[in-house]
């Protein structure tokens, strides 16, 4: 863990560090349950997709819905949910199985991927109940002229770790870490989010080139082709730094902000995961 007073540097240090001693777990643990969760449900939003058929039908009139408007719709809308709250909770048997990777390789304990799938599976459940809590908030906040959701987001980006660590009021908890120490805190998380913004703009835009050479434009409905789930399987593939960079930062930096409130190791957080 980053020692209070290192600063920045200390604290990149540490999750480089952590990086390094995990990316042979770390790297399959995301493929499996961040980027391949999203390819699944890309694919899955272009095999549903109804609005090819309703171009179709609106060239030949116009005036008049396409026929079984609402039922595709409602199939549509419905399915892609769904799938989402699938996909986010075997995300969340990833966020677990890698926070323990991380916790445990920095108290020297042994790891590997079996057992680490093992303990994210049994943390899942309460993990995702969080997550979509969380999400809801910044949801509501971003309804809110925007800014509340973007509070919602650094105060309540410690959920995560807080449940898994600590498994007791992940909502508070976060909060009160931020208001505590706000400028350490935001420092922190604006790194890692922009991060992870970074990398998604980067794969969106080699996204939308890719679909350009493929004879697809951005505006053009999109239907399932060899060449539209190579771009979509690449594209995922292009977020895995991102995802790498957010499961990372967010850990090393809980343990940062344990260590500043009183005396804790690693050995002592490892043991916390249960």
């Amino acid at each position: 863990m980053n020692p209070p007073g290192a600063g920045v540097g200390g604290w990149y240090a540490r999750c480089v560090g952590a990086l390094r001693r995990g990316w042979s777990l770390l790297l399959p643990i995301v493929l499996l349950t961040q980027v391949l969760p999203a390819v699944v449900l890309a694919v899955l939003a272009l095999v549903i997709d109804p609005t090819a058929r309703w171009e179709e039908q609106l060239a030949d009139d116009s005036s008049a819905l396409p026929s079984g408007f609402w039922a595709d719709s409602l199939v549509w809308v419905g399915s892609l949910f769904g799938a989402g709250l699938i996909a986010s909770l075997v995300q969340c048997v990833g966020w677990a199985a890698g926070t323990w990777v991380i916790a445990r390789q920095a108290a020297g304990a042994p790891v590997d991927l079996g057992a680490a799938m093992r303990y994210g599976v049994r943390r899942a459940l309460g993990l995702w109940g969080w997550t979509l809590l969380f999400g809801m908030i910044v949801l509501f906040g971003l309804c809110l002229c925007f800014l509340p959701g973007i509070y919602a987001v650094f105060a309540l980006a410690m959920v995560g770790p807080v449940y898994l660590f600590e498994r007791d009021n992940p909502i508070g908890r976060s909060h009160q870490m931020l208001r505590q120490r706000l400028g350490l805190l935001l420092g922190r998380l604006a790194l890692v989010i922009g991060a992870v913004i970074a990398v998604s703009l980067v794969a969106a835009a080699i996204e939308q080139v890719g679909l350009l050479l493929i004879g697809t434009g951005p505006m053009e409905t999109r239907t399932v082709t060899a060449g539209t789930v190579v771009v979509t399987v690449l594209a995922a593939l292009l977020t895995l730094p991102g995802q790498l960079a957010q499961l990372v930062g967010l850990v090393v930096t809980y343990a940062e902000q344990r260590g500043h409130e009183g005396p804790v190791n690693d050995a002592q957080l490892a043991h916390e995961l249960g």
